[in-house]
């Protein structure tokens, strides 16, 4: 019996003699790079444990234990109490083991009260574990109060309401993402119930391309119908208060025209001016497909609109040129400003410089004609480019949702990079200018009224990712401009002069290209949800182990702070990553309070520029040079970038290869309530929980909020209440708009990555949302659109 007891105290202390090992050697490598010396100090003397371990000796055991208490000290003097979530890698592996340890000790001793002793020490570690986590994860978010509403608030410009309808879709074309009904609030809102749910098909047949699921989509809510769009762009109209199909039309996509995702966020309303009720078409919906289409059908039938283009369809693409399957694509519903289609095109990025023209459109609503086109290098261009010439390719384009204001006349257009978003020494002065900015159109001549511009020669993928939002400022008319960075702006909508304090900062030289790179960018100082600069004690991980390999990683890293630029043969850490800040779900505006909600995603990315011949070795090619059979998911870490000497490499979210576990600590994603009139936050919380989340993909189904990655929008209500979606846990969730705090939640059948709408119908408030997951957030795929309300 003895000698089996001690075979348990010879498995424990090999264990904690391996990890020693993996510690001192690992840790030795950490402090030759400059990083912390706990984990070689800590590998040696735990390799001193094991070994009296293995040799039966119970001062392996209390060497061990005084490990741990000074581990837990370390961990407090550099991580502080404020993050539970800081202290897990540092204590709780480290306590796992320890029980082990103690439950070994009563075979190397005849001590009469030993295995009480041993009970007792783990008993007292349980309760350690429980006291740090609960002190260090209490609820310390301060919560400052919430402004007055001020009747009657701002006025919307774009000519469109919400309330009964949602008619555009982010409520109407000033984006602010609000609905002025109050049934559902604060005071009830527990009481909310699924009451419909409706599988509107419509995905992708083939596999390669099912497996870039996310639908994104917000539907539309006019009169009697509901309207949304499916993976492929097929249009559904639903009956609002029973989700029953009315029509339905299919433009046929192939799934080649499939780019980086299968998204269709939106359609548009159109109602023809003086048309009679009763003639076809004379309210329509138009869409924007996958393969670059402006289509139009009866908004009651379903029935293309004959009179609009080529038999209810315009092809976009005419002017581009040569533009291969998936490289040009609609997937933001346009914005209709005076009668005008303002039409914008996703062009695939990293794919090759002389990619598809990122050209702006404007389509005559009723007949589909080319009204205008801007081209950046070519302003002095009206409509379709000279015979034997194409629009200019490879320039910035625009692929997120647009605003639009009906009175200036005016359209604000959140332009992306140019193709190949890495580098800029191939960038003609045209491209750097337009780059990352926003962009004043007038509907009216195609051509740019004002622009502002927020990264000078972008380098990080930090195009405008969220459309514009139309508010009231001081007694301005004004645009509320949310970026990647985390930057808010607010600036003069008819003129784009600033009007929050903005700064000058510099930034880190050198990189691929250091004579590109501009000594100063700008940033805000009246709002930012930028976080401070990562250190090292910022990384991540399930154990100590994992925790310095991302630690390594980090000393390995170009890395000095914001704007560090992508270098050759080293990777640099880009914080925050190109999925921001805040990125296509845009923010929610309170327009009677003067409240914005800002939900935001916290993660870096790891990366760095490859050799074109190291490219060429692992066969990394541009979409169209792939065989048919090839995953478009595999390769999304390496984009080729032809046509310039170097692919790149990026690691979203800084990942560890073995776990997949994120390197930076949480959270990855928050949600933010700002006074408008002030700039002062008002809360600020960790969105998510850690259902979804887990080492090796596996779900750990705990219901604790980390504050996960999180993509689509929020909408507010008058009734107090803020809903959302948007996280890695596949919640639909209200938050109560005073406090911050979460006071209802469904799970969703598929990730919830889509920004819900409110909406009337028969007396009753819905809430409506569709779930149709996302690869990249790798939540479920579904194509569900889901209702909510209170009992009758």
């Amino acid at each position: 019996m003895q000698a089996r007891r001690s075979w348990s105290a010879v498995i424990v202390g090999m264990v904690v003699f391996l990890i020693g090992l993996v510690l001192a050697i690992g840790g030795a490598w950490l402090a030759i790079l400059g990083g912390s010396l706990y984990y070689v100090i800590t590998g040696v003397a735990m390799l001193a444990s094991g070994a009296l371990l293995v040799r039966r000796r119970i001062a392996g055991a209390w060497l061990y234990l005084v490990i741990v208490l000074l581990t837990i000290l370390w961990a407090f003097i550099e991580v502080g109490g404020d993050s539970a979530w800081a202290l897990v890698p540092r204590i709780v592996a480290p306590l796992v083991l320890l029980v082990a340890v103690l439950l070994v000790m009563p075979t190397l001793t005849v001590e009469p009260r030993r295995w009480r002793n041993a009970l007792g020490g783990v008993v007292g570690v349980f309760l350690l574990g429980v006291i740090i986590f609960a002190v260090t994860g209490r609820d310390d978010t301060a919560i400052a109060a919430l402004p007055s509403p001020s009747a009657p608030g701002m006025a919307d410009p774009s000519g469109q309401a919400t309330g009964k309808d949602w008619p555009a879709y982010a409520g109407t074309y000033a984006g602010r993402r609000y609905s002025p009904l109050t049934q559902i609030n604060a005071g009830n809102v527990g009481q909310l119930k699924q009451v419909w749910e409706t599988h509107t098909g419509g995905m992708p047949t083939a596999a390669r391309f099912q497996k870039l699921y996310g639908t994104e989509n917000t539907p539309l809510k006019v009169g009697n119908l509901l309207y949304t769009c499916t993976a492929k762009n097929v249009i559904v109209a639903l009956d609002p208060a029973t989700g029953a199909e009315v029509w339905r039309f299919d433009p046929k996509v192939p799934d080649a025209w499939i780019p980086y995702t299968t998204a269709c966020r939106g359609v548009d309303y159109y109602a023809v001016p003086g048309a009679a009720a009763n003639t076809p078409c004379a309210a329509r919906i138009i869409e924007g497909t996958l393969d670059s289409r402006l289509i139009a059908v009866d908004a009651l039938s379903g029935a293309l609109c004959a009179g609009f283009g080529n038999n209810g369809q315009a092809d976009t693409k005419v002017g581009m040129g040569d533009v291969f399957p998936g490289l040009a694509s609609i997937n933001s519903a346009p914005s209709i400003v005076r009668g005008v289609v303002v039409v914008g095109h996703q062009i695939l990025d990293g794919q090759y410089k002389d990619a598809p023209s990122g050209v702006i459109e404007g389509f005559e609503a009723v007949t589909g004609k080319l009204r205008w086109a801007w081209d950046m290098t070519h302003p002095d261009w009206n409509g379709y480019p000279p015979a034997g010439q194409t629009w200019t390719r490879g320039t910035p384009n625009v692929w997120t949702g647009t605003t639009g204001d009906e009175q200036l006349g005016l359209v604000y257009l959140p332009m992306g990079n140019a193709a190949n978003d890495y580098l800029s020494g191939h960038r003609t002065p045209a491209e750097n200018a337009f780059a990352t900015s926003l962009v004043a159109l007038d509907v009216t001549t195609g051509k740019p009224r004002w622009k502002f511009q927020a990264v000078k020669k972008d380098v990080w993928d930090y195009d405008f990712g969220a459309q514009g939002t139309l508010i009231d400022y001081k007694g301005k008319a004004a645009l509320l401009v949310p970026s990647k960075q985390g930057d808010i702006y607010i600036l003069d909508r008819a003129t784009g002069q600033p009007l929050t304090p903005i700064g000058q900062m510099r930034v880190p030289q050198g990189g691929a290209e250091p004579s590109e790179r501009s000594p100063t960018q700008i940033g805000s100082l009246w709002q930012t949800l930028r976080k401070p600069p990562l250190t090292e004690r910022d990384m991540w991980g399930l154990s100590p182990i994992d925790q310095m390999f991302c630690r390594i990683q980090f000393r390995q890293a170009d890395y000095r702070g914001f704007f560090t630029p992508p270098s050759v043969g080293r990777y640099s850490v880009e914080y925050p990553g190109y999925n921001g800040g805040t990125d296509w779900g845009g923010v929610s505006v309170d327009p009677v309070r003067g409240v914005i909600v800002a939900n935001y995603n916290d993660m870096p990315n790891y990366v760095r520029l490859m050799p074109r011949a190291e490219a060429d070795k692992l066969g990394v090619k541009p979409r169209f040079a792939m065989s048919a059979n090839a995953s478009l998911t595999d390769a999304h870490s390496v984009d080729p970038q032809w046509g310039s000497p170097y692919a790149i490499n990026v690691n979203a979210g800084w990942r560890m290869k073995f776990t997949g576990m994120l390197c930076k600590r949480p959270p990855y994603g928050g949600i933010r309530a700002i006074d408008i009139a002030s700039g002062k936050t008002l809360w600020d919380r960790p969105f998510g929980t850690a259902r979804n989340n887990g080492p090796f993909g596996i779900p750990s189904h705990l219901p604790i909020t980390i504050g996960t990655p999180n993509n689509g929008g929020a909408v507010t209500t008058a009734g107090g209440l803020v809903f959302i979606a948007a996280a890695t846990d596949d919640l639909i969730r209200a938050i109560d708009l005073r406090t911050g705090k979460t006071v209802w939640s469904h799970v969703l059948p598929a990730g919830g990555q889509a920004t819900p709408m409110v909406y009337e119908q028969g007396g009753r408030e819905y809430l409506v949302i569709f779930a149709g997951g996302h690869h990249f957030m790798e939540t479920k795929m579904g194509d569900s659109v889901i209702a909510f309300a209170l009992p009758h």
